[in-house]
C-alpha cells in the first residue's frame, strides 16, 4: 500500500491528490443528497443503492428519480438519463487513450467516466498524468459517491424534508468549481459562455436534458473562433 501511496503521489502531486480528495469528499455529501431524496421519495434503501453501482451518473440518477416521484413514467425517466448522459459521447473521444488497450481496463474505465474524473484528466497535460488523474479520481469518487448514498438511503427514512438541508445544491456547486478555473484561459471563455447561453435560453421551452446537450454548440463557436487565429500567421508571413 505505501508503495502505491507513493507512487500515486509522485505521478500527480500533492496538490492535485487534495484536488481529488475534496472533490470526493464534496461527491460523498451529495450523494448523501441522492440517497436521502431517493427514499424520502417513497424509493426502497436498495434502488438508490442499486441504480448507484450499476449507472454511477449523479444527474441520470437525479433526474430518474425526480421524474418518477414527480408521477412520470420509468420509460420516460429512463429516456431522460440516456439523453443526459449523451455527453459521454465526446467525453470518450477527448479522453479514449487514457482508458487502456484491454478490453477488460476500456469496459471499467469507460464506467467510471464521469464530469470530474475527465475534468482531472483533461487538465493534465502529461499522459502518465492524464491517466493516474483519471483513475484515481474515477476510483476514488465510485467509492465515496456509493458510500454517500448508502449513509444517505438509511438517513432517508429518518429524514422528512431532504429539501430543508440544502443538499441537492451540492452537485452543480462541484461541477461549477471545476470548471471555474479553465475560464482564466481566454480561447475557453467563448464557448463556455456561448454554452451556458444557449442552455439558459432553451431551458423554460425544452425537456430537461435538451439544453445540456444544446449547450454543446459552444464546442463549435470555440472551433469557429480559433480557426481564424490559426490561419493569422500564415497570412503574416
Amino acid at each position: 500500500m505505501r508503495s502505491i501511496w507513493r507512487t500515486t503521489t509522485r505521478v500527480l502531486g500533492r496538490d492535485l491528490l487534495r484536488d481529488i480528495g475534496l472533490v470526493c469528499l464534496a461527491d460523498t455529501i451529495v450523494g448523501i443528497s441522492y440517497g436521502a431524496i431517493a427514499v424520502g421519495s417513497g424509493f426502497p434503501i436498495w434502488a438508490p443503492m442499486l441504480l448507484s453501482v450499476l449507472v454511477f451518473a449523479g444527474a441520470s440518477q437525479f433526474m430518474f428519480v425526480g421524474i418518477i416521484a414527480a408521477g412520470g413514467s420509468p420509460v420516460a425517466a429512463v429516456a431522460a438519463g440516456l439523453l443526459a448522459n449523451a455527453r459521454h459521447l465526446p467525453f470518450g473521444f477527448a479522453i479514449g487513450d487514457v482508458l487502456g488497450k484491454k478490453w477488460s481496463s476500456r469496459v471499467v474505465g469507460s464506467h467510471l467516466m464521469i464530469d470530474e474524473s475527465v475534468a482531472f484528466a483533461l487538465a493534465q497535460r502529461d499522459e502518465e498524468r492524464r491517466r493516474a488523474a483519471y483513475w484515481v479520481c474515477g476510483i476514488g469518487l465510485f467509492v465515496c459517491w456509493n458510500v454517500g448514498v448508502l449513509a444517505g438511503a438509511y438517513a432517508g427514512t429518518a429524514i422528512s424534508d431532504t429539501d430543508a438541508f440544502g443538499l441537492d445544491a451540492a452537485f452543480p456547486a462541484v461541477l461549477l468549481a471545476l470548471v471555474l478555473p479553465s475560464l482564466r484561459d481566454r480561447a475557453a471563455r467563448l464557448p463556455v459562455f456561448f454554452g451556458v447561453a444557449v442552455a439558459l435560453a432553451t431551458t423554460p421551452f425544452l425537456p430537461a436534458g435538451l439544453p445540456v446537450l444544446l449547450a454543446l454548440v459552444g464546442v463549435l463557436a470555440g472551433v469557429a473562433a480559433k480557426e481564424p487565429a490559426e490561419r493569422e500567421p500564415e497570412g503574416v508571413r
